[in-house]
């Protein structure tokens, strides 16, 4: 016995390490006297004798980089840096359904603790591209414009490109509520915290959020805090997926963790490149997006980006980086919003890069003769106003022009509107019936 506690005795430490802290330098903390690996977590003492968490961001020779995760208030020269040997596993499970959580999987609704039994990886998983599942089943997200002319499989990535104030919200609130995924993840990335009370409580509803997990990382927080808040809805998601559900990933936004890594990179001296965004930037979307997709589980996980086109620009950096590592893009045009088209989706500018791999040739031929008609109209409309088109001159103009009334219907939706992938495939087959005839 006494043995024993003679043992137990040698285990605790006589002192404890700590560092000191010797610079504020806007976001950016600097440390000396303990070493610390890039990502490890620390806690910093303020003068009102709390702990403030933060990670190592970076090093220069025997000073280390801190960024912190909650505004940094009450830190004084000198103050106390303590490593954190083991980070505090954040445990999973079911019962994060229907909950609101932060960055760091720490509940913010006021239900009480987050139940679970399973640890959570710190990181997203990485899946080697040999074991993924090919994207093979289309998913119903409940919006005719996609199930029809850009439908969506199990497991594919894609980016919803618009400017602010279009609708990318509403349209995620849609896909969210009438979606045939069983599990949905939201990732609200440097949004307005007004917007996300409200997109919980209006876009998501009761039914929505009783099968979502909602992550929220509002435009007040740390820089830090939505680089985490992101990587963690990739993470829950994963974890989901691979015990064999089928999972919807919603992040909203992509660009805004491009602007948290921006505010990091250029805190601690990396150049900026194009438009400001340091290389590193465009290296961290690539790896935050592979995450996505299936692994050679029996689930699914399927990613929705939200990309924010600065000033409407389809070209801005960030927008074209996401194109070409995604598997679809999704348009919203301010154009069709101001005319009172929702979902404001833009299918002449949109692409479905695995539609072709989920949908038989029966539905693929109709959703290509409404593009051809809807370019014929586009193209003929700015002359109707003045004379310019004239019936009976061009046979196929004039099918354009008789079919436009039922192409927008088509497109356009109601919020509170659920239109099933079969009841859709079904109304696309009446507008051109010729497209499943020249398929039997």
């Amino acid at each position: 016995m006494v043995d024993h506690a003679l043992r137990a005795l040698e285990s605790i430490p006589l002192a404890r390490v700590a560092g000191r802290l010797v610079r504020m330098n806007g976001i950016l903390l600097e440390s000396v006297g303990c070493q610390l690996a890039t990502g490890q977590l620390c806690r910093v003492e303020s003068a009102h004798k709390t702990l403030i968490d933060a990670q190592a961001v970076g090093f220069n020779r025997d000073v280390t980089y801190l960024m912190p995760f909650k505004q940094p208030d009450g830190l004084v020269a000198g103050a106390r840096v303590f490593p954190e040997e083991k980070a505090q596993s954040v445990m999973i499970g079911d019962g994060w359904l229907g909950r609101v959580i932060n960055g760091m999987g720490e509940p913010i609704d006021g239900k009480g603790r987050l139940p679970g039994d399973d640890p959570l990886p710190a990181h997203p998983p990485s899946i080697n591209p040999l074991t993924r599942s090919p994207v093979a089943e289309p998913l119903d997200v409940g919006v005719r414009a996609i199930n029809g002319m850009l439908t969506i499989g199990k497991g594919q990535r894609v980016g919803l490109m618009a400017g602010s104030g279009v609708g990318k919200s509403v349209l995620l609130g849609m896909i969210t509520r009438q979606t045939s995924a069983e599990v949905v993840v939201v990732g609200l990335i440097g949004e307005r915290g007004r917007e996300v009370k409200e997109f919980i409580d209006h876009s998501l509803g009761a039914a929505g959020l009783a099968k979502s997990i909602v992550v929220a990382a509002p435009a007040d927080e740390s820089p830090l805090m939505r680089l985490k808040a992101t990587e963690l809805c990739h993470t829950i998601a994963a974890w989901f997926r691979d015990r064999g559900k089928h999972v919807l990933l919603l992040v909203d936004s992509l660009t805004r963790y491009a602007m948290a890594q921006r505010e990091i990179a250029l805190s601690l001296g990396e150049p900026p490149a194009t438009k400001g965004y340091p290389p590193s930037a465009f290296g961290m979307i690539p790896r935050l997006v592979e995450c996505a997709g299936n692994s050679q589980s029996s689930g699914s996980m399927t990613a929705i980006y939200t990309v924010l086109a600065e000033g409407d620009d389809q070209q801005d950096p960030i927008v074209d980086c996401a194109r070409a590592v995604l598997d679809g893009h999704i348009v919203l045009t301010r154009r069709l919003a101001e005319s009172g088209h929702y979902p404001a989706i833009d299918i002449a500018q949109s692409i479905s890069r695995c539609m072709s791999q989920v949908t038989d040739r029966a539905h693929q031929q109709a959703a290509r003769q409404l593009k051809q008609n809807y370019a014929s109209y586009m193209d003929i409309k700015p002359l109707i106003p003045l004379g310019g088109y004239v019936p009976g001159a061009d046979p196929t103009v004039d099918r354009a022009v008789k079919l436009f009334p039922s192409i927008e219907r088509f497109l356009c939706q109601d919020v509170d509107d659920a239109a099933t992938l079969d009841h859709t495939r079904s109304r696309l087959h009446t507008l051109f019936p010729a497209a499943k005839k020249a398929t039997e």
